[in-house]
């Protein structure tokens, strides 16, 4: 197995777990933070923004993980691959954003 592979779905989960923040602020009528924004993850975007940012994370997300490699849902490997990359992006935007939002508490 290619170690491209691992990295890839590795990736593939982190814009998997980025891509929910997003398309659920967006879904919500919420403004959030995205890389367009100006300054860039600090200032708000719009909720169509967020829509879009977050459907590009998932658009992302399946390119990594279905497109490249074979990735294989029933092989434990390829799942915690993946976990890890959205499990890490998971940690670090709550790190990132923890007090950032005082009306979210």
């Amino acid at each position: 197995m290619p170690w491209l592979d691992f990295i890839a779905w590795f990736f593939g989960g982190a814009f998997l777990a980025n891509a929910i923040p997003h398309f659920v602020a967006g879904i919500t009528g919420r403004k959030f933070p995205t890389a367009v924004a100006k300054p860039p993850g600090v200032g708000l975007s719009s909720p169509p923004t967020n829509v879009i940012y977050g459907v590009v994370n998932l658009a992302l997300a399946y390119l990594l993980l279905v497109q490249v490699g074979s990735f294989d849902f029933q092989d434990i490997i390829h799942v915690v691959v993946a976990g890890l990359g959205f499990a890490l992006m998971g940690v670090m935007v709550a790190s990132y954003f923890a007090g950032r939002f005082p009306d979210h508490a």
